[in-house]
């Protein structure tokens, strides 16, 4: 599952890619102007970003160089249009755009771009040697737990704390995460661990989860079935 964010003046077409690739697992945040997609990227980084070319107030080439000239041309761009020319199309990947589309852009072009791009992402973002070192003295690590927050105390290893109130959430689980995975595994680990979490201490109930995780129902059945996560087992856990 990646975070995409798709920018397009044409709602039909801003539907479309969400439902496409929300089938896909993935996290879709629509803009439909440059100024809503220059909010949601200094908001948080997406993995990647579907962008269209012309639009009203400012084109999808002009964002481009916008964002490459400030530093925030960290994940891949995919630019989209069904108008620009072969000259447009060089300038945008010449600034960074790792790949153009041109509309109307079929299913399977859509998702092997956006494969192809969110493998070179990872790519990127995964630095060959970095290990780093967090340790926190005894009485820090106490103190953390007792607010709930996970704690990391060596190279790749995680504790979960136990959660204000005596929640169950996992207890006892020690939650071990390798930071030599590969990304993609990295953060199934972690969204698997982020679920069970959620499905003990709720007791199994699907509606509090998908409200504690700002989920859709439907959504957070696909993903559980994706990460191999069962309800019903945890449930009795938690309860």
């Amino acid at each position: 599952m990646a975070n995409i964010l798709v920018v397009d003046d044409e709602m039909g077409i801003r539907e479309l890619l969400s439902e496409i690739l929300g089938d896909e697992g993935h996290v879709v945040s629509t803009a439909e102007n440059a100024q809503q997609a220059r909010e949601l990227r200094a908001a948080a980084t997406p993995e990647l970003v579907l962008l269209d070319i012309w639009m009203p107030d400012t084109d999808g080439v002009t964002l481009l160089k916008e964002w490459q000239r400030d530093g925030l041309l960290t994940m891949p761009v995919i630019m989209m249009s069904g108008h620009a020319t072969i000259d447009t199309a060089v300038e945008a990947t010449r600034i960074g755009a790792l790949n153009f589309l041109e509309k109307p852009i079929s299913m399977q072009k859509l998702l092997k771009a956006v494969q192809q791009g969110l493998s070179r992402g990872q790519e990127v973002v995964r630095p060959a040697s970095f290990h780093p070192r967090v340790s926190l003295p005894p009485s820090e690590v106490s103190t953390a737990s007792t607010l709930g927050f996970g704690v990391v105390t060596s190279i790749g290893h995680a504790h979960p704390a136990g959660t204000p109130g005596g929640a169950p959430a996992l207890e006892g689980k020690v939650f071990t995460l390798s930071f030599e995975l590969p990304l993609r595994e990295a953060r199934d680990a972690f969204e698997r661990a982020y679920f069970e979490h959620h499905l003990v201490r709720e007791g199994g109930s699907m509606t509090r989860v998908a409200e504690k995780t700002g989920l859709e129902r439907t959504h957070l059945y696909r993903k559980l079935k994706q990460l191999g996560v069962e309800p019903g087992k945890l449930a009795k856990r938690g309860g």
